[in-house]
């Protein structure tokens, strides 16, 4: 029993509890005679018991976090505005259906609508309200929810076909589109060149040839925005570029700021470079694709190659040096640097000094005879796709290739192939129901009040939207699906060309480096145990210069450099 209960288990009173601070092995009683409360009865004791244990449970009951009642907070936007636009949008269908006798599509399951507005009633139309209900579903899910994002992308396709605004025999057809088929089959070919150990000499006769920190870090960036054009997607050059890294570590001992520095440079480079290749990221096939379906008119290899080359180039040097004027000092930059060759080969799997071997002149030959192709586009007529195809095949070849089909086949990144052509789909039902032009004019409608400045303002916005998306929608590819059929679909009547724009949005979406998630090459390199070790603060830091720079960048290149290529930004 404790020094402040009584006999009977109950609370002790103030005379009592002075009572019992004795000394231990002594009672003190009070002046007076203690009470003695009478004995309580058992029911009373376990009700008393009872409610202490529900008083416990209330006290220890979990508060929900900020990011909970985020996430549930806006899901309840996303459904009251859902049932805004279907439920009168079903009512106005039945209604048109009862008086014309009209039945639903048997196309689509739906009455018939082609545009966002019905032609009867000028309200939203029922295919184009259940599109942007499903469309900002999945955005909700990409962006408050765990779940994967092409498991998201594959219920939104679902749920668009249950509700009719997407055949079920276009969201197949995706999976077989050109673009899809382009991307497969450079995977195939960028399986081969990386497996000769091709890529890997050709970054190290680079590195090598430095004498100075400036010097490694742009010869770095050299061969980094080189790799654009033999590897495709983000990861797969991260991936190539960490083993380049974790030797130049090895052969720098001692040089912390210039390793932190380099460590920021290389995801960096990866994601500010690959706006130079069609291949570069899933997101230029989506916009490409997108464009063709809206316009009559994608943006193939060579025209890409001519209009992101020099923003790829110039943007990447600028952020090399960004670095290392932000986080190292001039007596780092002064300090000498030699790495050898016989550094980088004691980690190297494949050689890296001597001649060439069989395999990488065959990688060499055939990277370069696919290139030409593909730039020769306009001389011979063959399709990108086409001489992806041709490249796998001669990669794959024994004695003519430098791979085993199987194994390069593994290599391919399937998971990336279906949401592609998930968010494909998706991308057609909000163009072909009008969903795309109905969200773009309600959201950036006020815009075209502005007059003859409204052109520029709307492109402003799109930059800088484009730029901070990475905050919300982590996947590149998922901002493009879910930026570009409304930027497409608003651009026209602003004045603006919609190619423009678009590509505009794609090159910032390039800008993912704030968060160690914003970016699976940022992720890599944030690892402790398989990258460099990141620390979240250095981005943070890096991001606050590099956002205003980027914007900056791309503006100028929209404004007066692409013009000069060929895209004008304004109609």
């Amino acid at each position: 029993m404790s020094a402040t209960e009584t006999s009977a288990g109950l609370p002790a009173t103030a005379a009592e509890r002075q009572a019992t601070a004795a000394e231990p092995g002594t009672v003190r009683y009070a002046t007076v005679p203690p009470r003695v409360a009478p004995r309580a009865s058992a029911g009373a004791v376990a009700r008393a018991r009872a409610g202490a244990v529900r008083s416990d449970k209330r006290l220890a009951a979990p508060q929900a976090s900020p990011a909970t009642l985020r996430r549930w907070g806006a899901a309840a936007l996303v459904v009251v505005f859902a049932a805004w636009l279907i439920a009168p949008a079903a009512l106005r269908d039945s209604a048109a259906g009862a008086a014309t006798g009209a039945g639903p599509d048997p196309g689509t399951g739906l009455a018939a609508a082609g545009t966002a507005v019905s032609a009867t009633t000028g309200a939203l139309a029922l295919p184009a309200a259940a599109t942007i209900a499903v469309f900002l579903a999945a955005v909700w899910a990409w962006v408050f929810t765990p779940l994967d994002d092409t498991l998201v992308a594959f219920l939104a396709a679902v749920a668009l076909i249950l509700v009719g605004a997407l055949p079920a025999e276009t969201f197949f057809a995706s999976l077989g589109d050109e673009t899809i088929w382009l991307l497969i089959c450079a995977c195939i070919l960028a399986a081969g060149v990386a497996a000769s150990g091709l890529a890997l000499r050709g970054a190290a006769q680079l590195v090598t040839r430095a004498r100075t920190p400036r010097a490694l870090a742009h010869a770095s960036t050299a061969a980094l925005i080189v790799s654009a054009f033999a590897i495709p997607a983000t990861s797969g050059r991260a991936a190539l570029s960490l083993p380049v890294y974790a030797a130049l570590a090895s052969a720098l001992p001692g040089r912390q700021r210039l390793l932190r520095a380099l460590a920021l440079i290389f995801p960096t480079v990866i994601l500010l470079s690959a706006v130079g290749s069609l291949l570069g990221a899933g997101a230029h096939l989506i916009t490409s694709q997108l464009l063709a379906q809206a316009t009559g008119e994608g943006i193939g290899f060579l025209r890409w190659l001519v209009l992101g080359l020099p923003l790829a180039v110039v943007s990447s040097h600028l952020a090399c040096e960004l670095v290392l004027l932000r986080f190292t000092d001039r007596a780092e930059r002064r300090t000498p640097v030699r790495v050898t060759l016989a550094d980088l080969a004691r980690d190297a799997e494949t050689p890296v000094q001597g001649p060439l071997t069989g395999v990488e002149r065959r990688a060499l030959t055939l990277l370069a005879v696919v290139v030409a192709l593909w730039c020769s586009e306009p001389l011979h007529g063959l399709s990108p796709a086409l001489v992806a195809l041709l490249g796998a095949i001669a990669a794959t070849t024994p004695r003519l290739g430098c791979i085993a089909l199987g194994t390069a086949v593994k290599r391919v990144p399937w998971q990336l192939m279906l949401f592609l052509a998930a968010t494909l789909a998706l991308g057609t039902a909000l163009t072909q129901t009008g969903a795309a032009t109905w969200l773009g004019e309600t959201l950036l409608g006020p815009v075209r009040g502005l007059g003859e400045g409204s052109g520029l303002v709307f492109l402003v916005l799109v930059v800088a939207l484009s730029l901070a998306a990475h905050l919300v929608i982590q996947s590149r590819s998922a901002r493009s699906a879910a930026l570009i059929p409304v930027i497409i679909a608003l651009a026209p009547g602003l004045g603006v060309d919609p190619a423009a724009a678009a590509f505009a949005s794609t090159a910032a979406a390039g800008f993912c480096h704030t968060l160690p998630s914003s970016a699976k090459p940022v992720a890599m390199f944030s690892s402790a145990e398989a990258g460099a070790g990141i620390d979240p603060a250095d981005l943070l830091s890096l991001s606050r210069w590099l956002a205003p720079l980027m914007f900056a960048l791309i503006m100028a290149f929209s404004l007066w450099v692409w013009p000069l290529l060929g895209l004008p930004a304004f109609t």
